[in-house]
């Protein structure tokens, strides 16, 4: 039996050898990448189609009111100027987050197709790569539609120029596929996200929902000439680009979580 007096001492004793379990430590914020600063183009090089690299044919890219815009207010006709925008550094493994609207008339010359129609090129190979007469970098493309004011025209569409995917198991070869989102008919906001490990698995998330999912993209189909790689080459990495296909976009957030530290 302890003498009473030494209870006190035991309980001291019994807390130290067992201390109360620590709280966990809190998760690190993640730390997102602002690749448009909302300032200047600085980190971004320009490739015109028929325009050599660097060139911003007719001020077609410029920051407005601390937006990344795409105009053709110095445009007469548009006669297959096709533009991209690349950020400077090349990922794998990131989280991509852009939100963007479609605003204003297409310029007289763009195709039917390119009528509100934009997206975001990712994946793609280098800007210096390409041909001064090639429209579109070898890549993927995550595509941003806009709807008429009737009838559905989905957004987050997938397009692969010179490149192939696999969707449900089975290779895909068509240029496009389209996504399940609501149609944009208007002038808002859209938030578009793109979740990407290498040449693993991909998702397409428009609004919050998963829209389109793939995997196992490769080099494939129509390619530039003298294109240095082979068909079925695993696209891993890549540049991203923002494009301008004949109609006004504004973009007013393009930010990047780096996933492959």
């Amino acid at each position: 039996m302890v003498p009473r007096i030494l209870l006190p001492l035991l309980l001291l004793l019994l807390i130290a050898c067992n201390p109360s379990p620590k709280k966990p430590a809190a998760s690190e914020p993640e730390t997102w990448i602002q690749l448009f600063n909302g300032k200047d183009l600085d980190d971004w090089i320009i490739k015109i189609n028929k325009h050599p690299l660097g060139e911003n044919f007719n001020n077609t890219f410029r920051v407005r009111d601390g937006m990344m815009v795409t105009s053709y207010d110095a445009y007469e006709t548009f006669d297959g100027e096709f533009g991209h925008i690349f950020y400077k550094t090349p990922f794998s493994h990131y989280k991509l987050r852009v939100e963007y609207r479609i605003v204003g008339e297409q310029v007289p010359g763009g195709a039917g197709w390119a009528y509100r129609n934009s997206g975001v090129m990712f994946h793609a190979r280098p800007p210096e790569e390409m041909l001064v007469d090639q429209e579109f970098p070898v890549s993927l493309e995550a595509q941003f539609l806009g709807g008429s004011g009737e009838g559905e025209r989905p957004t987050g569409n997938l397009c692969t120029p010179g490149t192939h995917v696999v969707i449900g198991g089975e290779l895909v070869t068509r240029h496009c596929t389209n996504s399940t989102s609501a149609t944009y008919h208007g002038e808002e906001w859209v938030r578009f996200e793109l979740v990407v490990y290498g040449d693993s698995l991909i998702h397409h998330i428009v609004e919050g929902d998963t829209v389109l999912t793939y995997s196992k993209p490769r080099i494939g189909g129509e390619l530039p000439e003298g294109f240095p790689l082979p068909e079925g080459t695993p696209v891993t990495s890549g540049y991203i680009a923002l494009q301008a296909e004949s109609h006004p976009f504004e973009f007013r957030k393009v930010e990047l979580l780096d996933l492959s530290r």
